[in-house]
């Protein structure tokens, strides 16, 4: 349960733990042990699989901002903190809070500008799907528009969300 109490670092590690559960689970959905790949029940849960750690992505992310924005007036939490983060001489740390924002994004909304810049981006970090069929039709618009799943992903992203949080709390 995340209750209000509960600080920035105790839900990235309680986020972690759904996320590697969740990976574990799209790992064994990927690779059957003995069945035929590609069974209904794979691909069922593979994508129940897929869409949790979107979830937990998008809620970790959203929880970051909201604990975080007391840092700045008001306004575009992200774009803020990474031209602060610029000005501050951080620019590595920028680029992947930027880029993770571009990807919980398009997690949230879909195709739209996050979406095209993360398509367009020169050497882009993440697997951005260009196919039509994404998984648009039960209302989960941003399934499989950005792949995710890669081990280390969600790693990644809550490294990132506790530097810049300790970035912040040093100001």
């Amino acid at each position: 349960m995340m209750g209000p109490s509960q600080s920035l670092p105790e839900l990235v590690a309680a986020a972690r733990a759904n996320a590697k559960t969740l990976e574990d689970r799209i790992m064994a959905a990927q690779s059957p042990d003995g069945g035929p790949a590609g069974t209904a029940g794979q691909t069922e849960e593979l994508r129940a699989a897929t869409v949790a750690l979107e979830a937990e992505a998008v809620d970790i992310f959203t929880l970051f901002e909201a604990r975080m924005q007391h840092h700045f007036k008001r306004g575009p939490f992200s774009r803020k903190l990474t031209a602060l983060l610029s000005q501050s001489g951080q620019a590595a740390l920028a680029e992947r809070v930027h880029q993770y924002y571009l990807v919980i994004n398009v997690l949230k909304h879909g195709k739209g500008a996050s979406y095209r810049e993360l398509l367009n981006a020169p050497g882009g970090k993440f697997a951005v799907n260009t196919s039509q069929d994404t998984a648009d039709d039960d209302g989960a618009a941003s399934v499989g528009l950005v792949d995710i799943s890669f081990p280390g992903f969600f790693a990644g992203l809550t490294e990132t969300i506790l530097d810049a949080s300790r970035f912040l709390e040093a100001q």
